[in-house]
């Protein structure tokens, strides 16, 4: 699955903004297709990291419970306008995704 990351990343004069909207289909491991009645496996995003400038700022470890496509906001300080934002993940079965984005 190579899954697309969305990323609004605004300097609010106190704070940068990231607002990301993650493409991924978040599977539990407990739903049943509907055709076969087999379980569908786990597949979900098992880490995020936020980096501004190639610093770490955030890094958030998830599960299955997480919804599908899911958003995710953060407010931090460190970083301004005109400098970079990178958002990445990790999911249970290895795959990953990562985006970068200029603080507007």
């Amino acid at each position: 699955m190579a899954g697309s990351i969305k990323i609004r990343a605004k300097d609010k004069g106190e704070h940068v903004e990231v607002k990301t909207l993650m493409s991924h289909a978040m599977e539990t491991g407990t739903r049943k297709d509907s055709k076969t009645g087999d379980l569908i496996p786990a597949h979900y995003i098992r880490e995020v990291t936020i980096e501004a400038n190639g610093e770490v700022v955030i890094r958030a470890n998830w599960g299955p419970a997480v919804s599908k496509n899911p958003y995710l906001s953060v407010a931090f300080t460190g970083a301004s306008r005109g400098d970079t934002v990178k958002v990445s993940w990790v999911d249970n079965k290895g795959e990953s995704a990562t985006q970068e984005a200029e603080i507007k």
